[in-house]
């Protein structure tokens, strides 16, 4: 083995962690808007694209439409505006090519630790590369890393496992040399990925069969959307785009808001159009009738219907029911029943694990990030100079990413003007703190102990919605929760310090 080498010390301004698509698109504002600054992108992986490189699973795609989940500033040239994994690892390689980010861009450099100097008001960081490890100083850190664990999704220890005669899979680990054609499939799960699993898997295989313990809400859309071609032909391609961006972003929120109003319209709504989809007869109270109202969890989505044609070409089925055990032919189910499985495919979730799981500390003691308290859905109390990107969970992503890059921007331009190089938000002690991803889904359930905390009013609560956010982002940078200054000791979560403008 090769010895240790550790580096001499690299310094920059602004240090953006992940190069996927919060840190490209973070990486092209920050290099336009703040180019007096020394920039750098650490991506741990050895590629770019993040969760849109990682994942291989048939028929991975968006969630999301592309014009709301695309970037402001790069117009979704494809027709699909639901688009396939291939089509978005190009337009993230497009806008890393277009604006000169390749140069900023290093590949195989992970961050396993951060350390902040009130004294020097920079962080240190920690940097494993090929055949070395790093010290990288920062004066910002815009940490891009996503909010879940890269080398190890979520399994359930399902009993009888080592008895199955044939291959288990995980979506995030899918093998290249898997085969499914032909063979039956097991799919356990009724989240997005699920959804986006069988149809793709039920073009080749004998059978998929979807095994859910829970039922979820799941809504066709079109793959296409055709006003905004229509948009497109009419204004042109920048502002057709723009124009589809305002009307995505305003229907989706209208959406979302009116079924969180009536959630029962909402149910019945949702039901009458799977009934329309499904095959005559099919028990949509059993499978498709969720526990929770709608946007509890997220819906899902099924492009054209993908989902709910293959249930009715009979390629595909759903079973409802509870797992008791593997067996050597498949699963044996607490009703009885034995689901016979070439491929058993585990599509149980995720780990959610925010900045790669790696330790920070200030000033020589180390933070848990279950006492820090978001603000403005972006910094955390108690750790100076860090922002995160986290997106929505109700609407596309990069939606928040735009707006996080914009107030970044506009925070450092404060700062350097008023002579601050370091900021830090306080929380009040007795600020009401509840989970900071208010959703009902298992993943956010699991992680709920670790992660950070949301209060219940602004600047602290996480916005759920794009126009919320615009207008808490877009209002004065500076209030009496952030404190700023230099050279002296930062804040830690729970105390707090008079505000300096």
């Amino acid at each position: 083995m090769a010895a240790e080498v550790l580096d001499a010390d690299e310094e920059f301004d602004v240090v953006v962690i992940g190069a996927g698509i919060s840190g490209i698109g973070a990486a092209t504002y920050f290099s336009r808007e703040l180019p007096g600054k020394s920039l750098v992108v650490l991506e741990g992986r050895d590629n770019i694209g993040g969760t849109w490189d990682l994942f291989r699973y048939p028929g991975i795609r968006s969630d999301s439409d592309l014009h709301t989940f695309g970037y402001e500033f790069k117009p979704w040239r494809h027709e699909a505006a639901i688009a396939d994994a291939p089509l978005i690892r190009e337009y993230l390689r497009e806008t890393v090519e277009e604006n000169d980010l390749e140069r900023l861009i290093r590949l195989r450099h992970r961050v396993v630790r951060a350390e902040w100097s009130t004294v020097d008001s920079k962080w240190s960081l920690r940097v494993e590369a090929p055949g070395s490890v790093k010290t990288i100083r920062a004066r910002w850190v815009f940490a891009a890393t996503g909010y879940y664990r890269y080398d190890k999704g979520f399994s359930p220890e399902f009993r009888g496992r080592d008895d199955f005669g044939g291959r288990i899979v995980h979506p995030q680990h899918w093998p290249e040399d898997l085969d499914h054609s032909g063979k039956k499939v097991v799919v356990i799960g009724s989240g997005a990925t699920a959804i986006t699993l069988v149809p793709a898997m039920a073009t080749e295989a004998r059978h998929v069969t979807m095994l859910q313990r829970t039922p979820t809400y799941v809504m066709a859309l079109p793959r296409v959307d055709r006003v905004a071609r229509t948009l497109t032909k009419v204004l042109g391609e920048k502002r057709g785009y723009a124009a589809t961006r305002f009307k995505n972003i305003w229907t989706e929120h209208a959406i979302v808001k009116g079924l969180r109003a009536f959630p029962k319209i909402g149910r019945a709504v949702i039901r009458r159009e799977n009934r329309k989809r499904l095959p005559k007869g099919f028990d949509v109270d059993k499978h498709f009738n969720p526990p929770y109202d709608p946007w509890d969890q997220r819906l899902c989505l099924a492009p054209d219907g993908d989902f709910f044609d293959a249930i009715k070409a009979g390629t595909a089925s759903v079973v409802t029911d509870t797992i008791t055990r593997f067996s050597k032919r498949g699963v044996v189910l607490e009703s009885g029943e034995e689901l016979e499985a070439d491929v058993i495919v585990t599509a149980t979730g995720l780990n959610m694990r925010l900045f790669d799981g790696m330790p920070i500390a200030v000033d020589g003691r180390e933070i848990d990030l279950a006492d820090s308290v978001s603000y403005r859905g972006m910094l955390l109390s108690g750790i100076p100079n860090w922002a995160m990107a986290i997106g929505y969970t109700t609407s596309s992503w990069t939606l928040k990413v735009s707006l996080m890059c914009r107030y970044f921007i506009d925070l450092v331009r404060h700062m350097d003007a008023h002579g601050h190089d370091q900021v830090v938000p306080v929380a009040l002690p007795g600020t009401p703190r509840r989970p900071v991803m208010d959703l009902q889904a298992g993943y956010a359930k699991r992680a709920e102990k670790s992660l950070p905390k949301q209060g219940d009013a602004a600047p602290w609560r996480m916005a759920l919605s794009y126009p919320e956010d615009a207008k808490a982002l877009r209002g004065p940078v500076a209030d009496e929760n952030l404190e700023f200054g230099t050279a002296r000791p930062a804040a830690l979560p729970g105390e707090r310090r008079s505000a300096r403008v």
